[in-house]
């Protein structure tokens, strides 16, 4: 079994912190960039559910990021820095600072693999939409059309986390419940992501990727009844997909089945 060793490197200039695994044997393809989900962090989302070890073992360097005000990376009080069209330009320049981009005309291992879960899986939708010269290959787990995030009663939440109020509104309340599983989230950094995105809501016939996409979700994530919108749309830019579909998982657990990762460093390894 290969071993990995990591060092960290936390972004000066922006919101977002990265951690970079280098594989023990490179296998000589792109750098994977990996995006986690909301209230979540590269710990939980990747480390812990194995995504790292499965990578590195095929050889692939990775770089995970830390969304602002998760994981590793710091909570600004901007609101700008937490919309959607920030996070994409201050992912774009904490790549470039550290080296991950490395684009050679005419070299098919130059740019990233990019692999996106939830709110993440919206970003890297975004990316590959605006950075096609960047992204060789996009793998979506658990993508929806819709905004969960945009749809968040705000209100409802502040004033639950003020004195105790009943949200009458159920996936709000589902949302933030989820939010607080984790001692570590700074709620207070969470409602400013809320009220940003709500600014830029996701609208992903804006920005169809073109790279070959790879979209993945259980079969019992309600979130992803709308995932053939975002099928339908790739296929109006002639986009190669591949969908694969998880028995028995939801939008809280596909993320860690192994046919997932072994579909996707299948996926990749090209």
């Amino acid at each position: 079994m290969g071993s990995t060793h990591e060092h960290l490197v936390e972004g000066t200039a922006n919101a977002l912190s990265l951690t970079i695994y280098e594989p023990a044997a490179p296998a000589g393809l792109r750098p994977v960039v990996l995006l986690h989900g909301f209230a979540s962090s590269s710990e939980l989302n990747w480390v812990k559910s194995g995504w790292i070890r499965s990578l590195t073992e095929a050889g692939r360097k990775v770089i995970a990021i830390d969304l602002p005000g998760h994981g590793i990376s710091p909570a600004p009080e901007d609101l700008d820095a937490y919309t959607p069209s920030r996070m994409r330009a201050d992912l774009l320049q904490l790549l470039m600072d550290n080296g991950v981009l490395t684009l050679k005309d005419g070299d098919p291992h130059s740019g990233v693999d990019l692999i996106g879960y939830s709110l993440g899986a919206r970003l890297a939708w975004e990316f590959g939409g605006t950075q096609p010269q960047l992204v060789n290959r996009l793998v979506l787990g658990g993508p929806a059309s819709i905004d969960p995030l945009a749809a968040f009663d705000l209100n409802a939440a502040q004033q639950f986390l003020a004195d105790g109020t009943s949200i009458a509104d159920e996936a709000t309340a589902d949302l933030l419940r989820m939010a607080q599983t984790v001692e570590s989230n700074d709620t207070f950094s969470l409602m400013s992501m809320i009220q940003a995105i709500k600014t830029e809501p996701f609208a992903p016939e804006q920005m169809i990727p073109t790279m070959p996409t790879l979209l993945v979700a259980g079969d019992g994530d309600s979130l992803a009844t709308t995932m053939p919108r975002l099928t339908e749309l790739l296929g109006t830019r002639n986009t190669p997909k591949s969908i694969l579909w998880l028995p028995g998982r939801d939008h809280a657990n596909a993320v860690t089945s192994r046919d997932f990762k072994n579909a996707a460093v299948e996926f990749l390894a090209v």
